[in-house]
C-alpha cells in the first residue's frame, strides 16, 4: 500500500494525497472507517475517497476497505516494521551491507506492489512475437537496457540496445508494425530516451515505458507501462542506485515472460548458448 501512494501521489490532487496518505500510514484505522468516515477524517469528500481508491487500483472503497483489513492483520501477526535508515559516512561496512541490504528489499518490495501484471503479459506477449526489439536507456538506465537485450538474444531474439540518442532514433525509424521498442527512464522525462521511443510509436511499433513515474512524459507514447518503485535517495546513495534494483526487478519479469511464450524455442537457444561458452568455464590446466 505504502509504495502504491509513493509512486502515485505525482498524480493526486492534494485532497486525494490526504487521503492515500491516511490509508498507507494507518491501514487498521481506516479499515474500521465507512467511506464517510473516512471524508470527515482527512476532511475531502465521499468523492475524493472513491476516486483515490480507484486510483490507487481498487474498483471501490468497499475494495480498498477489504485490503486495508488484509495488510492490517497482516501487520497485527507479527511482521517486522519496516525501518529505513540512511548510510552515515562514519558507519561501519556491516551497517553498510546490511542499510543497503534492507533498502534493495524494499525496493523490490515496492516496485513488485507496483507492476501490473497484465501489462507485463501483453508487454512479453508482443516482443515474444517481434520481428525487432529495440531497448532505450542512458546512465545507469543503459545497463539495464543492455541487460535486457542480451538476455533476449540468448533466447533467440533478435534484440539491440542503443546508447548513443542519434543511433537510437536512426533506429527507431527502421522499426515497423510486429517490433517492439522499449524505453527505461525512471524520471519519465529523459529526452534522448523519449525521441527515439516516439520515433518507433509513430512508426508503428509497440512501445513500453519502464519508468518510476506513471504520469511522466514516456508514458504519452508508450502502449504499454511497466511502474517501478519510487526512488529513496540519500548523499551516499545516489538515485540511480535505487531506481536500478527495481529496473531490473521489471525486466527480468518481462524476460521470463519471454522465455515462457517462446518456450519451445527459448529453451534449445538457452541451452546452445551455454555449450557454446562451456569451454571457457573450464579452468586452465596448470603446466607440470
Amino acid at each position: 500500500m505504502a509504495a502504491k501512494v509513493r509512486t502515485m501521489a505525482p498524480t493526486m490532487t492534494r485532497s486525494m494525497q490526504r487521503v492515500a496518505e491516511a490509508v498507507a500510514s494507518d491501514p487498521a484505522g481506516c479499515a474500521r472507517l465507512t467511506v464517510t468516515g473516512l471524508a470527515e477524517r482527512t476532511r475531502t469528500s465521499e468523492a475524493t475517497v472513491v476516486r483515490t481508491s480507484r486510483l490507487l487500483g481498487y474498483p471501490g472503497y468497499r475494495d480498498l476497505r477489504l485490503a486495508l483489513a488484509g495488510l492490517a492483520a497482516h501487520l497485527q501477526s507479527g511482521a517486522a516494521p519496516s525501518v529505513t535508515a540512511d548510510i552515515a559516512v562514519d558507519d561501519s561496512m556491516a551497517e553498510v551491507i546490511a542499510k543497503l541490504a534492507h533498502d534493495e528489499r524494499q525496493t523490490l518490495a515496492d516496485t513488485a506492489a507496483c507492476l501490473d501484471a497484465s501489462q507485463l503479459d501483453a508487454a512479453a506477449t508482443a516482443m515474444a512475437a517481434a520481428g525487432r526489439v529495440d531497448v532505450y536507456g542512458v546512465g545507469a538506465s543503459s545497463l539495464v537496457g543492455q541487460d535486457l537485450a542480451q538476455k533476449l538474444l540468448r533466447i533467440g531474439l533478435i534484440a539491440h540496445s542503443h546508447t548513443d540518442p542519434h543511433l537510437a532514433v536512426t533506429n527507431a525509424v527502421q522499426l515497423h508494425p510486429g517490433d517492439v521498442a522499449v524505453a527505461i527512464t525512471h524520471s519519465g522525462r529523459t529526452g534522448d530516451v523519449i525521441e527515439p521511443l516516439r520515433t518507433a510509436f509513430e512508426h508503428g511499433a509497440t512501445t513500453v515505458a519502464v519508468t518510476g513515474r506513471p504520469d511522466g512524459e514516456v508514458t504519452q507514447y508508450a502502449d504499454y507501462v511497466l511502474t517501478t518503485s519510487a526512488v529513496r535517495e540519500s548523499e551516499l546513495r545516489p538515485a540511480a542506485m535505487s531506481s536500478r534494483t527495481g529496473q531490473l526487478l521489471a525486466v527480468d519479469c518481462l524476460f521470463v515472460g519471454v522465455a515462457q511464450h517462446t518456450y519451445e524455442t527459448a529453451a534449445p537457444a538457452l541451452s546452445a548458448s551455454y555449450e557454446a561458452l562451456a569451454h571457457r568455464h573450464v579452468p586452465p590446466t596448470r603446466p607440470r
